[in-house]
């Protein structure tokens, strides 16, 4: 017997296509990042009255998942390795140079720092505000601004072929 489903249930239910966007990026397995989406959305409902009302939901919601992820990683339960090109199914195929194009940035985002994947994803794919972004990841927008400048760079650095990584300055 199903239940009504509840109005926090409902303004939940927008963000589904979203959190599955992001939770496909972040995982790089539709499977893993389908069960991703359906933990972070049990334990929202399952902790919704630790949600404000009037606040940002899609913000809470995001944190709820990045949280459940992040956990997920921790205990080794999470594996990540498909290509992004396979999120957008419903949508015409690249052909050509623009697959192939994909194929290389799918790699270099997944080449980058789990902390640095994240805010690109959440700026750059999810249009988050810097302020979103800091309050999805719990942490201060300084690191979003810093963490955002240094995984663009390295993506486009990764992008042009060139070498991963800048040597650290050593400093005494």
């Amino acid at each position: 017997m199903n239940r009504p489903a509840s109005p926090f249930a409902d303004q939940a239910m927008q963000y589904i296509p979203r959190l599955r966007r992001y939770a496909r990026a972040l995982t790089g397995d539709a499977s893993a990042a389908d069960d991703l989406v359906q933990d972070a959305l049990e334990r929202a409902l399952v902790k919704q009255k630790l949600w404000r009302e009037g606040t940002d939901l899609r913000a809470w919601l995001f944190t709820v998942m990045h949280n459940v992820f992040v956990n997920q990683v921790r205990s080794a339960a999470v594996s990540r390795t498909v290509a992004l090109d396979d999120s957008f199914a419903d949508r015409p195929q690249p052909q050509g140079a623009d697959r192939l194009e994909i194929r290389d940035l799918d790699a270099a985002l997944q080449a980058l720092p789990e902390e640095q994947r994240a805010v690109v994803l959440l700026v750059g794919l999810e249009q988050m505000t810097y302020d979103e972004a800091a309050q999805v990841l719990e942490v201060p927008i300084g690191t979003v601004m810093s963490r955002l400048s240094r995984g663009r760079e390295r993506l486009r650095r990764l992008m042009q072929g060139m070498p991963d990584a800048t040597p650290l300055k050593v400093v005494k």
